[in-house]
């Protein structure tokens, strides 16, 4: 008997471009309301009369909200699949902040802040497994495509808020949820599609689970490399502008150049990361971008400001290029604990990470820019290390299986 003519020839695998794009769109206006808080702030301060502290709670309320809870979102996601997540989770992200525009008080300023970052926390595990299921073989690939969509919404973001703020006062607040309602019409009918890719049927146990090893050594150690990661991020990101004025001796503006242009080239090298880790495998790629990374920032913080600026462009790809990989990685460690995995790698990592930035500060206080800039150059040295312990997935990762609800007519098989 021939196979249907609705199914792919054995061998064969199918990624749903079509519905990775929506998911990458969906995390575009998503994380436009995490990128548009710091943008907020002077607006916040001068119409409230806040303190710097309490602006600084604002940001506490998202940071614990968006970002430490996502690993519950995840394992809740692991437990029960619930693709509504993805637009609910990220409408309420728009809405919350769009809400703080017409808050009367500090206290539902606040309240609106963390309810969008229960939203952003409730879309990331869903919408990061299933771009996992829809992927095929290219799992770092697409999930490249789907960070870098999280990455252009943090940019987009203030570009978008700070002229309509200066325009029509806080209430122009209430454009952040236009972004995500109208993305939220698009992704409803779209959700049978999304959610047509399930994790394999064979192989499964009497509880659900698929009958595979879990290492979670390995992800205790993949956690440490992205914390280490992330710090010499954040460091830099922080730092740049300043070393650039004060050491270098450039010009604010020069300063701002420098920090978009690294912004780009993180950008660039997540794409580029995401596809080599698909062809070389993903120890490869996370070790090659930390063992470059040291002597292209120790080569940086010794160059002339024009030599400099040429190395802000391999620095920001090298830094960026384990991006995806690390959360395809968390999922291959994890494979009946995807959501859970990426709550982990995509949030809570990250921002311990950013919250341990802090201490480069204190040490810049007392010892020196160039030392703080130097330890930034150094952390990568120890993460390197730690990732020569990982143990590469390529290859050992099951394959998705298809429900009945995505069949799909032969008219229809190239979007696949």
């Amino acid at each position: 008997m021939s196979s249907p003519p609705n199914r792919a020839p054995a061998g064969v695998e199918r990624i749903d471009y079509r519905s990775i794009a929506l998911l990458s769109a969906a995390h575009l206006c998503d994380d436009i309301n995490q990128g548009v808080l710091p943008a907020m702030l002077p607006f916040f301060i001068s119409t409230y009369r806040l303190s710097y502290a309490a602006a600084a709670g604002l940001v506490l309320a998202q940071t614990l909200s968006s970002s430490v809870v996502q690993p519950l979102f995840g394992f809740l996601a692991d437990r029960r699949s619930s693709p509504w997540l993805i637009p609910t989770g990220m409408s309420l992200a728009g809405l919350g902040v769009a809400l703080a525009g017409f808050a009367p008080s500090y206290g539902l300023i606040f309240i609106s802040i963390a309810l969008s970052g229960l939203g952003v926390s409730a879309f990331h595990p869903e919408a990061a497994r299933r771009v996992r299921y829809l992927s095929g073989s290219r799992q770092a690939t697409t999930m490249s495509l789907f960070t870098v969509g999280g990455m252009l919404g943090f940019a987009i973001g203030p570009l978008i808020i700070t002229p309509t703020l200066m325009m029509m006062g806080m209430h122009g607040a209430i454009i952040l949820s236009v972004p995500v309602l109208v993305m939220a019409l698009v992704l409803v009918p779209n959700l049978p599609r999304i959610s047509a890719v399930e994790p394999p049927s064979t192989g499964v146990t009497k509880g659900g689970l698929i009958a595979a090893a879990e290492r979670w050594a390995d992800f205790a150690r993949l956690t440490a490399v992205v914390v280490l990661r992330s710090i010499a991020f954040f460091g830099l990101n922080t730092f740049l502008p300043l070393y650039w004025t004060t050491n270098l001796h450039g010009t604010k503006a020069g300063g701002g150049i420098a920090l978009a242009t690294l912004a780009s080239s993180v950008a660039v090298g997540t794409l580029v990361g995401g596809r080599l880790a698909d062809l070389y495998g993903r120890k490869t790629v996370i070790a090659a971008s930390l063992g470059s990374l040291v002597p292209l920032l120790l080569l940086f913080l010794n160059s002339p400001i024009a030599l400099a600026a040429l190395m802000l462009v391999p620095i920001g790809i090298a830094v960026a290029a384990a991006n995806s990989v690390v959360v395809v990685m968390g999922q291959d460690y994890l494979p009946n604990r995807v959501g859970l995995a990426a709550g982990v790698t995509l949030g809570l990592s990250m921002t311990v990470g950013g919250m341990l930035t802090p201490i480069l500060g204190a040490v810049a206080d007392r010892y020196g820019l160039s030392t703080a800039m130097l330890l930034v150059a150094l952390i990568p040295a120890l993460a390197f290390v730690m990732s020569l312990s990982l143990h590469e997935t390529v290859g050992e990762i099951a394959r998705p299986t298809m429900t009945k609800s995505s069949l799909r007519s032969p008219s229809t098989t190239n979007d696949w």
